[in-house]
């Protein structure tokens, strides 16, 4: 079963995101050049000019428009993901998104309502897929909420997205340089090992697999969201659907 596609519910890049030749640790600006410390170091990489790592990566341009429904080859939830609700769940969904989407921002809280509503019958899964031709700062965010789950864990990680997009979606426009350094203090993660993690840029390469995954699977936009079945077939999310929609397709999942 798959919704109706509704563009005005999804971000989408103009022009295809290529991925990035360069390595993450080498688009991070040296912290030893340009920082001394932690704030000043995020807040002079994200106010900086120059070219943030491009982790999305888009088909190859001028190919073929996929007419059939990849969402099959989403990536197994492993012990590697963020996972909202009960892991053993018989319905799990995947969502890929955008830290600095508003789309994903408004249905960040649908989800929410999602899973506390749910009776434990859902899973939320959380992946990267930072389209950032239309949010520059969208990688650096993600870094930023992968290495705070690095060093603190799961509740963490939650803590920081969900701060992040409830201050997003208030309308909050406290710059990158500001909003993390405080999210990040709120979550209990120390300066010094979060520093180590954001400039060494380790949790890169699993976001660049992330939004490889999302583009595999067939999204071209987010928030963009596979809803998975107790028998393993797979259903999607195109955009940020109401729980109302959500909840019909979690119900086709169920077969109920």
């Amino acid at each position: 079963m798959t919704p109706t596609e509704q563009p005005q519910m999804t971000h989408e890049p103009t022009v295809a995101v290529a991925k990035s030749s360069i390595g993450l640790k080498e688009l991070l600006v040296p912290i030893s050049i340009i920082i001394a410390g932690l704030f000043v170091g995020i807040g002079l990489y994200m106010s900086g000019g120059s070219a943030s790592p491009q982790l999305a990566v888009a088909p190859t341009p001028g190919a073929p428009v996929e007419a059939v429904d990849t969402t099959d080859k989403v990536n197994p939830v492993t012990d590697e993901d963020w996972i909202k609700g009960n892991p053993d769940a018989p319905v799990v969904i995947v969502e890929y998104s955008d830290y600095d989407c508003p789309f994903c921002s408004r249905f960040h809280t649908t989800m929410d309502e999602v899973v506390a509503e749910s009776d434990g019958q859902v899973a939320w899964v959380y992946r990267h897929f930072p389209l950032e031709q239309l949010h520059p700062q969208a990688g650096a965010v993600a870094l930023a909420a992968e290495c705070v789950g690095a060093e603190a864990g799961t509740d963490a990680f939650w803590q920081f997205t969900d701060s992040y997009f409830a201050a997003r979606g208030a309308g909050d426009a406290t710059p990158h340089s500001e909003l993390i350094p405080r999210l990040v203090t709120a979550a209990g993660v120390a300066e010094v090992p979060f520093t180590n993690c954001f400039e060494g840029g380790a949790p890169g390469s699993k976001i660049q697999a992330q939004s490889t995954n999302a583009i595999e699977t067939g999204g071209r936009g987010t928030p963009w969201s596979i809803v998975i079945g107790p028998d393993g077939k797979t259903y999607p999310i195109n955009g940020a659907q109401t729980k109302q929609a959500v909840q019909q397709i979690i119900n086709v999942a169920l077969g109920s």
